[in-house]
């Protein structure tokens, strides 16, 4: 089998009796041939900034600070707005599990520069560069027991063994590109689109799409998911002109993608729903309105719980349907 992956006419030859079923599904994500691949508009920038810029002139005149929409951002008031409001207020508490995945996500984007290295190595580095690092994680790590640090190293380790077990060596053919952080400015800052996706492979060409964006999951599906991907694709799209060819969700448990191809009315859709988000959020920081409570499965793991009988009914319906 050969695959195309590179962007400069050769070709990335992948030997399918060295690779497994899961690993020669990531392959098939990424071996359609360039002829095949959308060929996008150029005006099509344009439309999504004037789109954005049009919506929101209003809300730029009249908010009191710049303020900075990310994909949880958006989750958060498209969601519970009580929830979004209450952890909003609540001061930042890092965890074992919070930074379990920091250092998950260090180790895999180590990975892709390291394909031969095994996954306890791999964490092992990432809990060092961490460590000695000046982010929230460093002191959460300086202050941990051997017990803590153990079990972040254990849960890390399962994450990284399940990604390398089921996606092919990245080489640099590929244009791999772990952690990278995208942006977009509205109204000279005042609303500013941010996104760090997990792993973005290959290049436009031209006006041909090329790149996929991926995000790695743990845990079930969410519908939250696919908006996350496709309020990257928006921002990619509004930076560089050129859309993304594909957005995919990977569930590490259960070794499975799910997977769009963008298309310029999933960006609008995107563009309007975070017009809408910026106006939400806008209006609660600002207490323009009180937040609405919304239940859905997320409740049962909702700080707002045991006060909420919204919730409660939710979580008892979850539970009996599942």
């Amino acid at each position: 089998m050969t695959a195309d992956f590179t962007d400069d006419g050769s070709a990335a030859r992948l030997n399918p009796a060295r690779l497994n079923p899961a690993q020669l599904d990531a392959v098939q994500l990424l071996r359609e041939p360039r002829h095949e691949r959308p060929l996008h508009r150029r005006e099509l920038r344009d439309e999504l900034r004037r789109l954005l810029h049009d919506d929101l002139v209003e809300l730029a005149a009249w908010i009191e600070r710049p303020i900075q929409l990310s994909k949880h951002h958006l989750a958060s008031v498209h969601g519970c707005e009580e929830r979004f409001m209450h952890e909003r207020q609540t001061p930042f508490r890092a965890s074992a599990a919070i930074v379990r995945g920091t250092v998950a996500h260090k180790a895999i984007e180590l990975s892709v520069h390291a394909p031969n290295a095994s996954p306890g190595k791999l964490v092992d580095r990432a809990l060092a560069h961490l460590t000695n690092s000046d982010s929230w994680a460093a002191q959460w790590l300086g202050d941990a027991d051997e017990l803590d640090r153990a079990e972040v190293r254990g849960l890390a380790c399962d994450r990284v063994a399940k990604f390398v077990e089921c996606f092919p060596p990245l080489s640099n053919g590929w244009r791999p590109i772990t952690e990278t952080r995208l942006s977009y400015d509205v109204h000279d800052g005042q609303i500013r689109l941010t996104g760090r996706p997990d792993l973005i492979i290959g290049a436009p060409d031209g006006m041909r799409a090329g790149k996929i964006i991926i995000d790695l999951k743990t845990g079930n599906r969410s519908s939250t998911h696919i908006e996350d991907l496709r309020f990257y694709a928006l921002i990619e799209t509004l930076r560089l002109g050129v859309p993304p060819w594909k957005v995919a969700s990977y569930y590490l448990d259960s070794g499975t993608f799910v997977v769009e191809t963008v298309s310029e009315g999933l960006l609008e859709a995107a563009a309007r729903r975070t017009v809408g988000g910026a106006i939400k959020l806008a209006e609660l920081i600002q207490g323009e309105r009180p937040p609405r409570r919304q239940a859905g499965p997320t409740c049962s793991w909702c700080p707002l719980l045991e006060q909420c009988e919204d919730g409660q009914r939710a979580r008892s319906a979850w539970e009996a349907y599942g």
